[in-house]
């Protein structure tokens, strides 16, 4: 019996070493595999990688290249604000050199323009300022009308300021001025009086001058007394 047990290890020995070795052999392919995945999940993705910085340096060139062609549209328009403010600081120039060229004789009419806020009838005023930048030049303004004149001799002996491109005339004697606008033949405001000509007005008043139609008797006895009157 034993005999019987001894022999039938015997036998089935053979066949447990094999079983244990088919089990054993398939582990080893098994093991690798991971290994073959981990080497290939690498290589995928230092590929991308690589490709990654090529990418970024043609977005930054294009960057770039967009930065400089903005760069460059927006130095055109500085050039041409440029050159226009170089123009209107030339036009500038020559008008205020143009308007410096004023004679003599008619600075002296400018100073004895009646400047300030004038008064005149039919409740119309006008104000009348020089202009600081330009001797002899004058703001004349008032409801509906702004001029900028200059003196003009005359040969009576009576102050006139025009505006020749609008047309616009102020003439002041010793006891009224008046404006009047000849493109369109218009007075726009008449018996003006400064506070100078106010004064000559009531000196007139007071002391009236002979007629030239009073008889030369009445003339002759109203100028004693226009004379004396002081006196008194």
């Amino acid at each position: 019996m034993k005999q019987l047990i001894a022999s039938a290890l015997m036998l089935l020995t053979p066949a447990l070493v094999l079983a244990q070795d088919a089990s054993s052999t398939p582990a080893k392919p098994a093991a690798k595999a991971p290994a073959k995945t981990a080497a290939a999940a690498k290589t995928e993705g230092a590929k991308p990688a690589a490709k990654a910085p090529a990418k970024s340096t043609k977005a930054a060139a294009s960057k770039s290249e967009e930065s400089k062609s903005t760069k460059v549209a927006k130095a055109k328009p500085q050039s041409s604000r440029a050159q226009l403010k170089s123009a209107t600081n030339q036009v500038a120039s020559g008008l205020i050199a143009a308007e410096a060229a004023l004679s003599p004789a008619e600075l002296a009419i400018a100073e004895r323009v009646h400047t300030g806020h004038i008064p005149c009838e039919l409740g119309a005023s006008v104000n009348i300022e020089a202009d600081p930048k330009s001797p002899g030049y004058f703001q004349v303004a008032g409801k509906g009308f702004h001029y900028r004149m200059t003196p003009v001799s005359t040969s009576t002996g009576a102050v006139r300021l025009e505006d020749a491109q609008a047309g616009a005339v102020w003439i002041q004697i010793a006891n009224k001025s008046m404006l009047m606008n000849q493109k369109l033949g218009q007075r726009l405001a008449d018996e003006c009086m400064s506070p100078q000509q106010v004064a000559v007005t009531e000196s007139i008043r007071k002391n009236p001058q002979p007629s030239l139609l009073d008889s030369p008797a009445a003339a002759a006895a109203t100028a004693p007394a226009a004379a004396e009157a002081p006196a008194k």
